[in-house]
């Protein structure tokens, strides 16, 4: 890569939510409106003027860095975990991490400026994210009411009943119940991972959260401490 290729990125300011690891995490921005994200922009980038004007627009774009997912090497076919892991597409066709540029872009909803910070709902980005940018969503250009969804229109969103016991609970704030209780009724399972027999379990909130599913119900077993002892293996498909 020549000089002229290299073009420089300055991280502006990292996600803080209650998604502790990237199992759970929304597939897409705005699915799972109850939680809420701080942008929380570094020292340089911390300028009030840098705001001025935001408050008037209901949502924002944000662009961002997939630092989970980061690797030398990427592949021009990738197989969704959405689609069953079974069917490979070209990664343009995509949003998935492994890209040759590993740059997320999420819409959400802005809430308000707090201490310097943006208040936001809807992201689909786990706590530590780095963010490259944030600009504002325009609804005269930025929507298109007829556009065509390509082979994502044959995957309806999955729904699950959740069955949770509510003395599970009793350690979450009401907020982060109703954000813990529609992240897993959006089934946070990859779509080639259908056992009845199996056990997941990812952090949320600084808990650990098991649970199974059979059929379209999903059953929360356990919301406790987070043991580092367990830890859910998601095969990476890319």
């Amino acid at each position: 890569m020549t000089e002229e290729a290299r073009i420089p990125m300055r991280i502006i300011a990292y996600a803080r939510n209650d998604y502790t690891e990237k199992f759970a995490v929304p597939r897409q921005s705005g699915l799972v409106p109850e939680v809420l994200t701080r942008v929380e922009f570094v020292p340089e980038y911390r300028v009030p003027e840098a705001l001025r004007g935001i408050e008037g627009f209901s949502h924002l774009w944000l662009l961002w860095v997939f630092h989970q997912a980061l690797r030398e090497d990427w592949s021009p076919t990738v197989r969704p975990p959405r689609m069953g892991g079974n069917r490979r597409v070209g990664v343009f066709a995509t949003r998935s991490p492994f890209r040759p540029n590993p740059i997320g872009l999420s819409a959400v909803r802005l809430h308000g400026v707090e201490d310097g910070a943006l208040l936001v709902s809807g992201a689909d980005l786990a706590d530590g994210t780095p963010i490259l940018d944030v600009k504002p969503y325009l609804p005269y250009a930025d929507c298109v009411p007829d556009a065509a969804a390509g082979y994502t229109a044959a995957l309806p969103e999955r729904s699950l009943q959740v069955v949770c016991p509510p003395a599970l609970l009793s350690g979450l704030t009401r907020p982060q119940q109703d954000a813990l209780l529609s992240v897993l009724s959006h089934d946070p399972r990859p779509a080639y991972q259908h056992s009845p027999d199996r056990v997941y379990g990812f952090r949320f909130a600084r808990r650990e959260v098991r649970f199974s599913v059979a059929g379209d119900v999903l059953t929360v077993l356990s919301v406790g401490d987070e043991e580092p002892g367990f830890v859910e293996q998601t095969p990476q498909l890319p």
